[in-house]
C-alpha cells in the first residue's frame, strides 16, 4: 500500500463548498494519470484527460467515463482546447518533471484556479530552494515516490503490520493486520474485547474478509485470515498488536533490491533513522557506482538481485527486512517469495498495479506498496469539502478514511456517539479536539469544531459530509 501512504496532510487551498462537483483537467494518461482520473470520475467530476500517445488515450477512452484528448501539455493552445481556462483543478502527472512544471505555468497564466504537479526531483521543495512552487504557479507538488519510501519506513517501524497510517499529526495510527490461526482472540465479538481490556484505547475499525470490506459493529466476530485494521493511540499501538498475538520486534538488518528512485528515498530515509545496517543490490554498474557515492553509510552490491546463490552470499537468511523495491513488479513478487522461503521475518514489495496489493499477502508477502495510490490520495484532497479536512484509501480496503471537521451548525453537534445519526457503513473511529486526539466511546460527545477520523464505505460519503455541515 502506498499509502498508500498515504495520509493526505491537511490542506485546503480553494475553500470548496460542499461535495461540488468540479470541471478538472489531468494531463498525462499514464499510470499515475489514469488512476487519478479513474478516482475523479466515480466521483461525478467532469474529467478531462490529455496526453501525447494515442495508444495510451484509447485505453482511457476504452475504460473510462472521461473526455481524452491528443494534445501537448506544453502547448498553450492544447491546453486551451482540453478546458484549462476554465479548470477547478489541473493535474500534470506526465513522466517528465518539466512538461509537468510547464503546464502549471502556462495553466496558473490561462485562470486555471489550482495547479497540482508531479516532481520526482526534490529541488523545488527541499528546505531553502530558490525558487518555490508558488513561484511558478504550483499549488501542490505530489511525490509519488517519497510516499511510497515513507510508507516502507512506516512498515518496518511497525513489523508485524500489513498497512500503517498515522493521523491526526501522527496522535494516531491505523495498522493492518491479518489474523492467523494463533491468533488468541478469534471467534471473540469485538464488544466483548473491548470489554475485557479496558486499560487499553483501540477500535477495530475495518476487517477486509475475501473481497468484502466490514465496517465492523460490536457483535461481529473476528475469524482465521481476516485482515482487520485497527486505530489506537500512536504509543499505545504496540500493546494493542500484542493483544492480537502479534509481537512488534525491532528490525536492524536490512536488504533492498533495486536502485531507483524509490529505493534510493528508501535508503535515505533509513539511514536518517540511524538505526539500520543496510544492503542494496543493485544490477547496472554505472547506477550501484552512483548510489555508493550518494549513500555512503550503504553497501551497495552490483548483481541480479534475483540470483538466489548472490542473495545467500550477501546473507539473506540473516537480514530481518527484505525490500524489492526495483521497477521489475514481479521481480519484486519473486524475490520477495524467496526470501520468505528462506526465512526472511519481513517482506515488502514495490507493485505498480493496485489489485496485486491485496494478492500479495494472500500469496504469503508481508506487505505490498503502490506509488499510484500515494499520489491518488494526495489528489483527493482537492475535491472535498471545506469540512472534508483529507481523504486516504487502503490497497485492498473498499473504504475511505476522511477527516472531517463538525460545522456549528452540524445535525452531530452535542449528540453522544452512541446517539449519532452516524450511516451503517461508516464509523467515528477518532476524534481530535483542541490539538489532542482519542479513541470515542458510545459516551463520548460530538463538539463544533472536532476533527472526526471516519473509516465509511464509498456509498455513504455523501452523506456523512451532509451530516458534518
Amino acid at each position: 500500500m502506498a499509502f498508500c501512504k498515504l495520509l493526505v496532510e491537511i490542506v485546503n487551498l480553494r475553500g470548496h463548498r460542499g461535495l461540488l462537483l468540479m470541471k478538472i483537467v489531468v494531463l498525462g494518461a499514464g499510470a499515475v494519470g489514469f488512476d487519478i482520473a479513474r478516482m475523479l470520475s466515480q466521483e461525478g467530476h467532469e474529467v478531462t484527460v490529455m496526453d501525447k500517445n494515442e495508444d495510451v488515450l484509447s485505453r482511457v477512452r476504452d475504460q473510462l467515463d472521461v473526455l481524452a484528448l491528443q494534445g501537448n501539455a506544453t502547448s498553450a493552445r492544447d491546453l486551451r482546447e482540453a478546458g484549462a481556462h476554465q479548470a477547478d483543478i489541473l493535474i500534470a502527472v506526465t513522466s517528465i518533471d518539466e512538461v509537468n512544471i510547464v503546464a502549471c505555468m502556462l495553466a496558473w497564466k490561462l485562470g486555471a484556479q489550482t495547479r497540482i504537479a508531479r516532481v520526482r526531483n526534490d529541488e523545488l521543495t527541499r528546505p531553502g530552494a530558490l525558487i518555490q512552487p508558488q513561484d511558478l504557479g504550483i499549488d501542490r507538488v505530489i511525490h509519488p515516490e517519497e510516499s511510497a519510501a515513507q510508507e516502507i519506513g512506516l512498515l518496518l517501524q511497525r513489523a508485524a503490520a500489513t498497512d500503517v497510517l498515522n493521523l491526526a499529526h501522527d496522535q494516531l495510527q491505523v495498522v493492518g493486520i491479518r489474523l492467523d490461526a494463533q491468533c488468541p482472540v478469534l471467534n471473540l465479538p469485538l464488544k466483548t474485547l473491548a470489554e475485557q481490556h479496558p486499560e487499553l484505547s483501540f477500535r477495530i475499525v475495518a476487517i477486509v474478509r475475501g473481497l468484502r470490506t466490514i465496517i465492523p459493529r460490536g457483535n461481529d466476530i473476528l475469524r482465521r485470515n481476516d485482515q482487520i485494521f485497527v486505530i489506537a493511540p500512536t504509543e499505545q499501538m504496540p500493546a494493542a498488536i500484542r493483544l492480537l498475538g502479534k509481537e512488534n520486534v525491532h528490525f536492524r538488518n536490512i536488504m533492498i533490491l533495486g536502485g531507483g528512485p524509490v529505493a534510493l528515498k528508501t535508503a535515505k530515509w533509513l539511514v536518517n533513522r540511524g538505526e539500520y545496517s543496510i544492503k542494496l543490490i543493485e544490477p547496472d554498474r554505472d547506477r550501484a557506482v552512483e548510489l555508493a557515492s550518494e549513500l555512503p553509510e550503504v553497501l551497495v552490491i552490483h548483481g541480479d538481485g534475483t540470483d538466489i546463490d548472490l542473495l545467500v552470499s550477501e546473507g539473506i537468511g540473516e537480514v530481518d527486512a527484505f525490500l524489492a523495491v526495483s521497477p521489475d513488479e514481479e521481480n519484486n513478487l519473486v524475490t520477495c517469495l524467496m526470501a520468505k522461503h528462506l526465512g526472511v521475518p519481513k517482506t515488502v514489495a514495490l507493485v505498480s498495479k493496485p489489485n496485486y496489493v491485496p494478492l500479495s499477502q494472500t500469496i504469503g508477502l508481508d506487505a505490498a506498496v503502490n506509488e499510484k495510490i500515494a499520489a491518488a490520495n494526495e489528489v483527493l484532497r482537492y475535491v472535498r469539502g471545506t469540512h472534508v479536512l483529507s481523504v486516504a484509501t487502503i490497497p485492498g480496503l473498499a473504504a475511505e478514511v476522511l477527516e472531517l471537521e463538525v460545522s456549528p451548525h452540524s445535525r452531530l453537534r452535542g449528540k453522544t456517539l452512541r446517539d449519532a445519526p452516524i450511516p451503517r457503513n461508516s464509523l467515528i473511529g477518532g476524534i481530535e479536539r483542541a490539538g489532542k486526539a482519542f479513541i470515542p466511546t458510545g459516551q463520548s460527545r460530538i463538539e463544533a469544531g472536532d476533527r472526526l477520523i471516519v473509516f465509511a464505505l464509498p456509498d455513504v460519503l455523501q452523506e456523512l459530509e451532509r451530516l458534518v455541515r
